[in-house]
């Protein structure tokens, strides 16, 4: 096992009181293997990836658990020593590669910045090996880019800069924090393409952070589903979208757009908003905005328990298919 994630919570602490952004999250990655982690905004995705590796800190956060990376617990690690971690055995995409990239730095250089750090490169050979890094991500003419700032260029090529940063110092696993946000349906196809030949090829990890399971399907082995700071299912991909069990993952399922739906159809949505994580509601956290929900759910927290098979758990009292979900169904259609 690469990573092996146990009860980890990541908690903000503010003048309103505590936000449990991260609350209890268990989860693992084995080495080669690619993981979506899944939710609509608020879930606490993005903040999960970056607790796992140590870029929250400070007097307001509290974060307990367990993180055990290639053996070694990194919970109590501090930031200088995170930073033997950080570009070299594990790296990460950001969701916004402009404000990512330093606008003063020319590519080149903000390429072989790690390089030299981390890998005592001279000069010379951090340059040939971030011309050949462009290359690896499919950026026509690299020795004309490194030349040039992030202004001069696009979107997608900005974000193939990021993921050749990222890949610079050979790490063992991957985070792409929404790698294809903003970008349009041919790159976004492009640069998951680029992630998952990249992945194969090194023999690394990924894990996969977006809204859209229609991501997720074609280039991951494992889904971690969250909502409001926890996980309401896992599974395999290929079962998670055969067996659903989740109300939560159905309706994440229902908002992606049909091609089979006639011209101007409505889009489905969930109805309701993420529920304010200072003070969560009792009982699922899902319940308010679940057209299957009944007393119980309002009221007890469902525990992720397993399903057919081990490798699926989810965590509801009325799961999609049971004779409860049902009945309920035929009273509110949806």
């Amino acid at each position: 096992m690469l990573l092996e994630v146990r009860d980890l919570v990541t908690h903000f602490r503010t003048p309103r009181g505590l936000v449990r952004a991260v609350d209890g999250v268990t989860l693992s990655v084995e080495r080669g293997e690619s993981v979506g982690i899944v939710g609509e905004s608020g879930s606490g995705k993005t903040v999960l990836s970056r607790s796992i590796m140590g870029l929250i800190s400070g007097p307001s956060v509290v974060r307990t658990g367990s993180i055990v990376f290639d053996g070694n617990e990194l919970i109590d690690r501090s930031d200088k020593q995170m930073r033997e971690h950080w570009g070299r055995s594990m790296s990460m995409v950001f969701q916004d590669p402009m404000g990512s990239l330093n606008p003063l730095m020319r590519i080149g250089d903000q390429i072989a910045e790690p390089l030299r750090v981390h890998l005592d490169m001279d000069r010379g050979t951090a340059r040939k090996t971030a011309e050949r890094l462009l290359a690896d991500v499919r950026i026509p003419e690299p020795t004309r880019r490194l030349r040039q700032y992030p202004h001069e260029l696009s979107g997608g090529m900005r974000q193939r800069v990021m993921i050749a940063i990222a890949l610079a110092c050979g790490p063992k696993i991957l985070f792409a924090d929404e790698p294809t946000t903003a970008l349009d349906v041919t790159v976004q196809a492009q640069i998951l393409g680029l992630v998952g030949e990249q992945r194969r090829e090194r023999n690394m990890s990924l894990v996969l952070v977006t809204h859209d399971l229609g991501v997720v399907a074609g280039h991951t082995d494992h889904i971690f589903v969250m909502y409001a700071g926890k996980v309401v299912e896992r599974a395999p991909t290929a079962t998670l979208f055969a067996h659903m069990k989740m109300p939560y993952t159905e309706a994440l399922m229902q908002s992606i757009p049909s091609l089979e739906a006639p011209s101007h159809s409505r889009l489905r949505t969930i109805p309701g908003r993420p529920p304010d994580l200072v003070h969560p509601p009792a009982g699922c956290r899902f319940a308010p905005r679940c057209p299957y929900a009944r007393e119980r759910c309002h009221a007890e927290e469902p525990p992720l328990v397993e399903g057919a098979t081990p490798d699926h758990q989810f965590a509801c009292w009325y799961p999609v298919g049971s004779p409860e979900y049902h009945e309920r169904k035929a009273q509110v259609p949806v």
